[in-house]
This record gives C-alpha cells, structure tokens and sequence, in this order.
C-alpha cells in the first residue's frame, strides 16, 4: 500500500476520504491554457469565474511600473525606500525595516521572485504619488487592455473582497506584461533572491525543474488557494497556463506542468476560439476557499485533491523532472532618513 508523505496516511484511505468532497466542489477552480502566439485557447475551465487573485496581482504592478520605466517617471536606480505603509503589510518575510532603501531594480526582484508584499507597496508610492494613486493606475491598465473581469485594490494582492480577476484576465495581462516588455524578462527568470544575505526562494518550482519555463507569477491566500500564472516556451512555441485555487504546491506545480507538457505536445485542443472572446461571468461572486482550505476541514479536501491530481506523490509520474540551474539576484539594501516620515502633531487648542 503507497503512503502519502504528506500526511503520512495510506493512499487508499486517501481516496475515500475523497469522497466528502467529489463533485462539484472538486472540481470548481479554473484552468486555462492558451497558444500565447496567437491566442487560441487550448484548454479552459471556468476561465471567466471571478476569483481572488492573490499574489498574482503583482503582475499589474509590474506592468505599471515597466510602464513608468518607459515614459520615463523613475529609472532601474530610482531608490525605493521603505516607508510605515510598506512595512505595515501582512505576511513579510524580506527582513527589510522602515527606512531600508534598494534600487527599483532590486525592488522588482523582490516583488516579483520573492513575492515581497512590503516592497511592492515601497515600489507603487515611488512610482506614484501615494499608493492609492498607484491601484488607480492599476486599475485604469487593466480596463485599456481589456480585462473586463478584474478590479484591484492594492498592489501586493493581500486578501480584499474588491481584489478580484479571472483566468481570462490573468492570462491577457501575463501575455500583455510579455509582449510589451521583452527586455524585462529577467525579472520572471530569477529562481531566488537574497536580501542582505537572507535567501527567499521563489514558489514557482518549475524555473528549475521545466525546461522552457519564463515566469511568470505565483500567489496564495487561504482565500484563493494557489494560484499560478505561468509562460513556457519550447521549439519556439509559447503557452500561457493559469490555475486558481489549487490546494498544494505540490498539486499546482505538478498540474501546470503537465497542461504544458500537454499543450507542447499537441495534445490540447478546444472550440473555445480566441482567449478575448472568452465571456468573464459577473453573475457570481469570488469562491471563498478558506474553509476547505486553512481550517478542520483541509485534511479532507486535501484528500480529495490528492485523489484527482496525484501526479508527483510517491507512486506517480511526476512532470517536473529537469533540473535547471537556480538564477539567485543579490540585492544590498541601505538605510535612508526619513524622519519626516513622522506625522506632525496638531497643536493643542489653547
């Protein structure tokens, strides 16, 4: 009898626990997998279900910023310092404090590869005004290159009801931030960072372990499960795959992997036709996956996904077998003073 590592349990008590949760409520988080040259959907399902979008957000702020970079507001040297507002975001890891300063070139890394929620914030007010100005120009992006199912309110993609996209939009904005900016690929490349010495790894496995693989973005919430927004590229041809609401890393690592394996191999097709003419749906609101995900029911629902996707699980063919060399960006941060940071107090009436 083969044993999940995981969770230590036997594989057949694996899937009946699957049952509790087969059906509908298994199968309800989007895919979509589109020839990124001509923009032909491949594979879809739910591509217009309105989802949370979490760290995949950060692609928006990418886009903003490589725009900025090219009408030139602020250059790769532009300093981006970290500001009360920027270290005051949840979830952070980069070790970075208030008045801790990198280039914007740094600062793209960090956000990017490192997923740092703090620094893309530090990024949106060195590029705008404050951060609310930066979600505005979000947000007007995304209507002019016709994302008619997504609405941002913050830069990092930290959990807000009024943060939401689809898989359609995802994939438009992916293969938009590609085919604009080429020159900032790189970006999508790094496998790592390390901030001051500190090593945050990237979340997307399969920099080092798909040939082919140029980015793009992964993101999580207990909200959203994993998301992942990915570009391959094999025998010069391009495909974009998006999967919301995956429960492991293990299962949307293995997943993506194996649609694009599919896709290069010929072995994907639809009658979806193009990906702008793909309906996002706005009768339905964002599934809410932080029951089946972050509470007393997860070890159930983990159990009915391991049963549908059991790729990589001892036993199992797995689609990430290459071995790539990792790309690790250095980046040395230095302390700025920014006293007046500090708000003035009121006078006291006399």
């Amino acid at each position: 009898m083969i044993k999940n590592t995981m969770t230590g349990r036997p594989w057949k008590s694996l899937v009946l626990a699957a049952s509790l949760f087969m059906g509908a409520a298994a199968n309800a988080t989007p895919v979509l997998v589109v020839d990124a040259d001509n923009h032909q959907v491949l594979h879809e399902e739910d591509a217009g279900v309105p989802w949370y979008p979490a760290s995949t957000t950060k692609l928006m702020s990418a886009l903003v910023v490589f725009e900025a970079i090219r009408a030139g507001e602020v250059n790769l040297t532009t300093p981006v310092v970290m500001s009360r507002n920027a270290t005051k975001q949840a979830f952070l890891e980069s070790g970075l404090v208030l008045g801790r300063t990198m280039t914007l070139e740094d600062a793209l890394f960090a956000m990017i590869t490192a997923s740092a929620n703090d620094v893309a914030v530090a990024l949106a007010e060195a590029v705008a005004s404050d951060e609310a100005s930066f979600v505005q120009r979000m947000n007007e992006t995304a209507a002019r290159i016709g994302l008619t199912g997504t609405h941002f309110s913050n830069p990092n993609g930290l959990f807000d009801r009024k943060n939401y996209t689809t898989a359609r939009d995802l994939a438009l904005l992916g293969m938009e931030v590609d085919r604009l900016f080429p020159e900032y690929r790189r970006f999508f490349l790094a496998s790592a960072v390390s901030i001051d010495g500190k090593e945050l790894k990237s979340n997307n496995l399969l920099l080092t372990r798909f040939n082919g693989t140029v980015g793009m973005k992964t993101g999580f919430l207990c909200a959203s499960g994993r998301n992942f927004v990915g570009l391959a590229t094999r025998n010069g041809r391009r495909v974009m795959v998006v999967i919301l609401g995956a429960t492991t890393e293990r299962e949307r690592n293995e997943r993506s992997a194996q649609y694009l394996t599919q896709a290069f191999d010929g072995r994907l097709s639809s009658n979806a036709g193009l990906l702008e003419n793909l309906q996002n749906r706005a009768d339905v609101a964002p599934e809410d996956m932080r029951i089946r995900l972050c509470t007393d029911k997860s070890a159930a629902y983990e159990a009915s996904r391991d049963a549908l996707y059991p790729m990589g699980l001892p036993g199992h063919e797995t689609y990430l077998q290459d071995q790539i060399p990792a790309q690790i960006r250095a980046i040395s941060t230095w302390a700025t003073d920014i006293a007046d940071d500090v708000p003035v107090p009121t006078r006291r009436p006399s």
